[in-house]
């Protein structure tokens, strides 16, 4: 198996909403993209798989050196020798790779988050600093481009968190601030013990609506010229905010269930927005 292949692999069998933004793309940006994605997955993967903390911290400082050595020339994991030809041409560098390791490294930390400023950090690393790596891959021309990218990865992030609210209660893992929890009469207590109810939807109501604004701000951000090369960035967006829809249409009865969008409905998605884009 190739390196390429390993991380096209890597991208399918994660059934991500990602994946479906790559396919339109030029052959090059999507190897380029697909690497980063699987890069992503396997820190990722670093965390969520171990069975101890240590031994997590261990594979992240593997993934360090895998860097250090990907930038020096001599990259030994398929991923990182799929990421290879394309760090000068598409603006990927070790600074922000490393950041993404932070970010994966957080969740060894912190299973509680007091205030929104705090969370902030934690989805700038895991999810917005991937944004701006992004849309360098996919080409831009403004500065402003990568302010878009940023806040954009800061709302899928957001949308994944209201999304996984249950399934990381599973894993004592609760990312609604403390101190909003608290507003609303909750604690993380109750989020563990799944208890749900009107200040439990008032509260999801309000995150939702902090994700939104961060999608209107990041396309306020994207610059005209640079619109169309961002498609695959809009395709994302398109297939997030649907679902974000729809798990409000549910009353964010995001506690019992693990609300989804059908592969077919993403396909369709993502074909209607990069036409129209």
């Amino acid at each position: 198996m190739t390196p390429d292949e390993y991380c096209q692999q890597k991208a399918a069998q994660s059934g991500s909403s990602f994946y479906y933004s790559f396919l339109f793309l030029p052959t090059e940006r999507r190897r380029a993209i697909t690497a980063l994605y699987a890069f992503c997955r396997e820190v990722d993967d670093a965390v969520d798989e171990a069975s101890e903390p240590s031994v997590a911290r261990t594979k992240l400082a593997w993934w360090r050196t895998e860097v250090a050595n990907l930038f020096a020339g001599h990259p030994a994991h398929p991923v990182t020798r799929a990421l290879q030809p394309f760090t000068a041409t598409h603006g990927i560098d070790a600074g922000r790779l490393n950041e993404i390791i932070d970010g994966m490294e957080m969740d060894l930390s912190y299973h509680r988050y007091p205030d929104f400023a705090a969370l902030k950090l934690y989805c700038h690393r895991v999810a917005g600093v991937v944004g701006q790596l992004s849309a360098s891959i996919f080409g831009y021309s403004a500065p402003s481009t990568l302010e878009y990218a940023e806040n954009l990865g800061l709302a899928f992030q957001l949308t994944n968190i209201i999304r996984d609210v249950g399934e990381d209660a599973r894993r004592d893992r609760v990312y609604l601030p403390v101190d909003e929890l608290a507003r609303f009469g909750l604690s993380p207590e109750d989020i563990l013990a799944r208890r749900g109810g009107e200040p439990f939807e008032k509260l999801m109501s309000m995150q939702a609506e902090r994700a939104e604004s961060y999608y209107d701000l990041a396309f306020s951000r994207l610059a005209p010229e640079d619109r169309r090369n961002q498609r695959a960035g809009l395709i994302m967006a398109a297939i997030y905010r649907t679902l974000l829809g729809e798990i409000r249409r549910d009353r964010f009865r995001v506690l019992e269930q693990r609300i989804a969008l059908t592969p077919l409905r993403k396909l369709w998605i993502a074909w209607r927005t990069w036409v129209r884009a």
